[in-house]
């Protein structure tokens, strides 16, 4: 072999191990970002923080808290629904182009006051660890606050998560104190002024229910292999968890394990191999008041809502299995809940194209007898989390989450009360805090503790 010749092989090589050796790099590099944005390694919350901020002032801040897009306003308080048909159908022929937006709608921007029911609103916004009291026109009445850190500061792997940066789910009790649940780390509970009672770290999430007993049933999240289920693989199990009103675990029952035990379990294939197998986001306990039309729905059983199934089910604590199961009607729901008819109210997240809708339908027949999926001049969608509440006076409380809006609607579909996140971000306010939940509490709920002071 002449010198060029092996000059040039020499030069080859050499490109080639530089080639691999980039080559190498780059997949350690991508290697390390999928573990590290997995277990919220270095530099996950460098990163984080950059891509959620937004201009207030002239200052950058790291935006904490679950925003999502915010969703343009058509027209002006006081426009008719004809008139914001009209405007929708214009827009969407790209007529409107170029003109400037109108101003952004916040805060309560419809109220009749003969049609709504009169009450108390409770809400969760996403923009921090914060919940708030309010009347029929938004007066801020009172507010809860409460850091995640404050509460489990040696928590480090919560560093980042947006779960852990605003509240899922908060029940109010009559001497103003609080429990709230921050999404798969766990439950307080609060007094008047925030001060910490008690905390439960059990990974909890979506949901809380309270008995008049003072008993509380969570939804607990455990990342385990499952016994005859996906034998040698963690799934994410969801554990039925009965709490003393102290805090201390009194019961818990897998949900997987209650669909194993009974003629229902089938309905798990619906999850797909998919490590999150159930993502149940409702626990209601039942009272007794519809066992006449099925034993299933006796005192003490537990209605849960299993979104990776698209089902819902109710759960015997006692034999720690399901007893009746539905699905079929609907896609990733939330919020299932038993009317006193005995019929079921059920937020559809995904019920057409970028369409949610609230169904109200009998659990044995399966027919639909209401439903509110909103129109071209008011769109109604949530792709995640969503809520429904049937008031006393017949009209029904949705909570449009994705797009921090809460409304009320009446059995004819008028809204006739809304309120629309104030909480923005962003260079132009372009991002809007999700509402996680809203309900609505009657005028007379015992307010005492309010005029007692802070």
């Amino acid at each position: 072999m002449s010198r060029a010749t092996a000059s040039r092989a020499r030069t080859s090589w050499g490109r080639a191990l530089r080639v691999l050796l980039v080559v190498a790099v780059f997949c350690a590099g991508f290697a390390y970002g999928f573990v590290a944005d997995r277990r919220r390694l270095f530099p996950y919350d460098l990163i984080r923080g950059l891509y959620f901020t937004g201009v207030e002032s002239g200052v950058v801040e790291r935006q904490t808290g679950r925003w999502r897009q915010a969703r343009p306003g058509l027209g002006a308080p006081g426009m008719t629904d004809a008139e914001r048909e009209e405007l929708s159908k214009l827009s969407a022929l790209g007529y409107l182009r170029g003109v400037k937006p109108a101003e952004e709608r916040s805060g309560i921007t419809v109220y009749d006051p003969d049609l709504a029911y009169d009450g108390l609103n409770l809400v969760v916004s996403a923009h921090a660890h914060e919940a708030w009291l309010m009347d029929m026109d938004g007066e801020m009445l009172h507010s809860w606050a409460r850091d995640f850190w404050t509460v489990w500061p040696d928590w480090k792997e919560a560093r980042g998560w947006e779960d852990a940066e605003h509240w899922g789910y908060v029940h109010l009790f009559e001497d103003g104190g609080l429990l709230a649940v921050y999404n798969n780390f766990g439950v307080v509970r609060l007094d008047k002024d925030s001060n910490i009672l008690w905390s439960y770290d059990g990974r909890s999430h979506h949901d809380l229910y309270v008995a008049g007993d003072g008993t509380i049933y969570a939804v607990d999240l455990e990342i385990r292999e499952v016994p005859g289920f996906a034998e040698g693989n963690d799934v994410w199990d969801n554990f039925i968890t009965v709490l003393s009103p102290e805090g201390e675990v009194e019961k818990r029952v897998s949900i997987i394990e209650a669909f194993l035990r009974s003629r229902y379990a089938p309905v798990l294939d619906a999850a797909g191999g998919f490590y999150d197998v159930l993502h149940t986001n409702t626990v209601e306990v039942l009272d007794g008041r519809h066992e006449h039309i099925l034993p299933a729905f006796r005192k003490g059983n537990v209605l849960v809502s299993p979104r990776t199934l698209d089902a819902i089910a109710v759960v015997d604590l006692d034999a720690e299995a399901v007893v009746w199961a539905m699905t079929g009607m609907w896609r990733a729901q939330h919020d299932p809940t038993f009317l006193d008819s005995g019929r079921i109210l059920l937020f559809d997240n995904l019920a057409g194209d970028e369409v949610s809708e609230v169904i109200e339908f009998d659990p044995l027949t399966q027919e639909v007898f209401w439903s509110y999926k909103g129109s071209p001049a008011t769109p109604f969608f949530s792709r995640s989390q969503g809520r429904n509440q049937r008031l006393p006076n017949g009209n029904t409380l949705i909570t449009e989450s994705d797009n921090g809006r809460i409304f009320e609607v009446t059995p004819d579909k008028s809204i006739v009360w809304e309120f629309v996140n104030p909480k923005r971000a962003g260079e132009e306010n372009e991002l809007i805090a999700s509402i996680p939940m809203a309900v609505r509490l009657p005028r007379d709920f015992p307010l005492e503790w309010l005029e007692k002071g802070d």
